[in-house]
Order: C-alpha cells, then structure tokens, then sequence
C-alpha cells in the first residue's frame, strides 16, 4: 500500500468516527474538537465559491452527472455570460464525451448551440485546461476574454481554480461558480457520508499530485 493509500485510509477513518459522533447527538463535550477543525480546514481550502458576475467565458469542466451545467446554464439565462465552453471527455472510454452530453444538457433547457463550444478529448483536470486553451484562443481570443466563471463539483473548485492559474493566461480574472445541488456534496453536508468523505480526501491528495507535477499554480 503506498503512501497516499495510507494517507487516505487514516483520513476515511477520521472523519467516519467524527460523522458518527456528530449524527449521534452527543454533548459538546465529547466531540472530537480537533477533528471539527480538521473538518473546517479542509472544507474552507478545497471550497471556494465567488458571487456571480458577469464574464466573458463560462468554463464547465465535465463529470459523471451533468449537474455542473446547471449553473452556466443559470449565468447565460441571467444574461451574465455569453458563452459557454464545455471541456472533457471522461476518465475512461465512452461513446459519448461527457462535454456533449453536458451540451445536450443544455440545448434541451434552451441554451443555442451557438453559444456553446465544446472540447471532448480531456481526461483530467490538467487536460480540461490545456486541451481548452487552443481552442478559446482560436474561436474567441484570450485578448477579447478578462473575466471567466469556472463551473465544477464544489469540492473539486479549489483543484480547478489552482489548475488554471497554472495552465491559462495570468491576466484573468477567475469567477468560481461551483454547482448547487445538494448531492453534489456542498460544504455543509460532505463529511456525513462515506461517499462524501472518498471524494474530498481524494481531491486532497489530487491536489497533493498536481503540485508535484507543477500543475497548479497561485501559492
């Protein structure tokens, strides 16, 4: 078992014992206080959400549950963004990238398909970003863009924010705008299910990974 399993592992641990003593009621006096800062820690880092504003670009990084359009579907209706660009094509092969299924998404809730670009080939975080450049260049010009909103899973906005400080032009101003729904494991609610505990400790150590790669940049 490697490190970042172990690591992992006595993370899962921690934050089950602390979901069950928080669901059981129990007096303050036996909470585990270090773990409730644990929690808020890792909670304010990897959650960063800002006001919407309007942008020049929406960005939506893709997923497995097209939730995320949801959001730049609300930015373009509000007149407060023009356009949006869907990146990615999934983690493993399928017949249907994830960034046209995200468009279908929202052709059906009555945004035009001339609003909408599309990159289907990424397969990370990293990918979303790099593969993107080159096109927004081409159809928009980074010259013509100051403002983007970046759409992804709330715990997954600091990675993205960070990935495209590293990977897109320094002079933009980055709107983060993660989904909303409530099974999208918001800030309030993660750490009470296993599921929500996996995801955010992996993103921690995600993040861990791409800072050694020299993905991330803003720190």
């Amino acid at each position: 078992m490697n490190g970042a399993s172990v690591l992992l592992q006595h993370l899962r641990a921690r934050f089950k014992r602390l979901g069950s003593t928080q669901s059981s009621q129990a007096p303050t006096s036996s909470v585990d206080i270090a773990g409730l800062e644990s929690r808020a820690a890792i909670t304010q880092f990897l959650y960063v959400e800002d006001p919407p504003e309007p942008v020049d670009l929406c960005f939506v990084l893709g997923c497995p549950t097209p939730t995320n359009m949801d959001k730049a579907i609300d930015l373009y209706v509000c007149g407060l963004a023009p356009v949006i660009m869907i990146s990615g094509h999934g983690p493993a092969p399928q017949p249907v990238p994830e960034a046209a299924q995200f468009r279908d998404y929202a052709l059906a809730r009555g945004v035009p398909e001339a609003a909408i670009l599309l990159e289907t080939e990424s397969t990370n975080t990293r990918e979303n970003f790099v593969f993107s450049a080159p096109i927004i260049e081409e159809q928009i010009g980074w010259n013509r863009i100051r403002r983007v909103a970046l759409v992804s899973k709330p715990y997954h906005a600091r990675r993205a924010l960070m990935t495209a400080r590293r990977h897109w032009p320094a002079h933009l101003r980055l709107v983060m705008q993660p989904s909303q729904r409530h099974d999208d494991l918001p800030a309030e609610t993660w750490w009470q299910t296993e599921a929500g505990r996996v995801h955010v400790m992996r993103e921690l150590i995600a993040i861990g990974t791409y800072a050694q790669q020299g993905d991330i940049g803003g720190f």
